[in-house]
């Protein structure tokens, strides 16, 4: 039988047909309270370097334990979120799957038995990278998810459920994608058990001297090269200047910070060519250039800033409402029809790159700086499925409503920060501030919500 969600004020949201087919496993379970009851242990970039920077089998094995117990206790905590949910939400096909999706993996990694040996370790890597690549679907399904249950929930609520659940995606595939790459390191052909790591290279995922210029520079080269291919030949794009401290760098992990990079130019670029090109037939000067993109470095004791300011016209008032929200109001019937065109979204950098740039495997320890860090299935680069292939690659019309808040949690992730401020008709300042110690732990959810009240 249809069912056909209300929605509050304007939105739209097209009629959802249930199967009988999604019949979740919501019944809570003794073995599953036994994993709730647990505790996540967050962990901070600074603990990730010292951990990983003089590297042995035995602290091999220790993070392959760690990982072991993390996961299921992680997912543990969003499956029991997810039962909390209204009946009506939570049968939502899409979420349905990614409840599916998010039992299979904690039932799986909770029989994973002590890692006690690198054949132990390597079985479990290949369990990693299946989850990881299974896993890539539930960002676009928990959008779709989330527009098509705007009426049977407040809208505050189902922006919380959302953001709780991507920071723990977040944190899970941080934690998997860490142990994998250190496995990677061990075993790669120029390293020795207790060699430490120069500072110009990665641990694991962390990049031990992320410089804000380089990376503002690649991704903007990244989001000029997507959009001209889009837009055609003839429609010129804005320069990118970039200015401030420009030797600024901070321990990250490198596709964390080029996702939000990637998204926040994008959307100047695009704004300020679409501006551009509406005015070019009223203007006197046809030949002159778009109004530059000025990216300012600015760094503190503690702190990066990267402001990105534009003169694309600001954000429409109708839109800011719904700004940082996943329901997006009336936009949520054709955000809703786009999501359903990316079927799968790993949310890291790569995703910038040009599909037919292809993936390859990058052996040598010193092109380090020359590449993101997304591992899995074993490949590191521009690995479709690990990167934002299907996301950032997309035409400029296939408009998603998700970037900005979800930029806005990788950014409060490791405890910085991500906000906007318009001018409607001229533009928009992007500021992202970026604790730069690394001393900060996860900002993460370490039970599920309904115990931590």
């Amino acid at each position: 039988m249809a069912a056909r969600a209300q929605c509050f004020g304007r939105s739209v949201v097209p009629t959802v047909r249930y199967s009988q087919a999604h019949s979740p496993k919501w019944r809570p379970v003794s073995v599953l309270d036994e994993w709730v009851a647990r505790e996540a242990r967050p962990i901070s970039l600074r603990q990730l370097m010292v951990f990983g920077r003089s590297l042995t089998e035995s602290r091999l094995l220790s993070s392959a334990n760690y990982v072991r117990t993390e996961l299921p206790t992680r997912i543990a905590h969003r499956i029991r979120d997810m039962q909390q949910l209204p009946y009506v939400v939570v049968t939502n096909p899409h979420i349905n799957e990614v409840y599916d999706l998010y039992y299979t993996a904690f039932d799986t990694f909770r029989k994973v038995r002590e890692i006690k040996t690198l054949d132990d370790n390597d079985r479990f890597c290949k369990t990693i990278r299946s989850m990881l690549r299974a896993h890539l679907t539930v960002i676009p399904k928990l959008a779709m998810g989330i527009l098509e249950s705007s009426g049977l929930m407040a809208p505050a609520d189902l922006d919380k459920f959302m953001n709780t659940i991507l920071r723990s995606r977040i944190s899970r595939r941080v934690i998997a994608e860490q142990h994998l790459a250190l496995t990677e390191t061990f075993h790669a052909p120029w390293f020795f058990p207790g060699a430490k790591l120069s500072e110009s290279e990665f641990i694991g995922e962390v990049f031990l001297k992320c410089v804000a210029k380089d990376v503002v520079s690649r991704c903007g080269n990244a989001v000029r090269e997507i959009l001209q291919r889009a837009y055609g030949p003839d429609v010129r794009l804005p320069e990118i200047r970039i200015d401030g401290h420009l030797d600024a760098n901070f321990p990250y992990i490198l596709s964390h910070l080029e996702y939000i990079i990637g998204e926040l130019l994008r959307n100047s670029v695009q704004a300020v060519a679409e501006k551009h090109q509406r005015r070019k037939d009223k203007d006197t000067n046809p030949d002159r250039p778009p109004p530059p993109i000025e990216v300012t470095i600015c760094e503190s004791h503690q702190h990066v800033i990267i402001r990105i300011s534009d003169q694309g016209g600001g954000i429409p008032r109708e839109i800011l409402p719904y700004l940082w929200s996943f329901s997006k109001g009336p936009a949520s019937g054709k955000i809703l029809a786009n999501l359903g065109k990316v079927p799968k979204m790993a949310a890291t950098m790569q995703e910038l790159q040009l599909e037919e740039d292809g993936g390859g495997r990058l052996d040598d320890h010193h092109s380090h700086e020359n590449r993101s860090t997304s591992i899995e299935g074993g490949e590191i680069g521009r690995d479709i499925n690990s990167s934002l292939a299907s996301l950032s690659s997309r035409p400029p019309n296939l408009r998603l409503g998700m970037g900005l808040p979800l930029s806005r949690v990788y950014a409060e992730y490791w405890a910085g920060s991500l906000a906007l401020h318009s001018l409607e008709g001229y533009g928009v300042d992007a500021f992202l501030q970026i604790s730069k110690l690394g001393n900060k732990n996860e900002q993460l959810t370490t039970r599920a919500t309904m115990d931590a009240v």
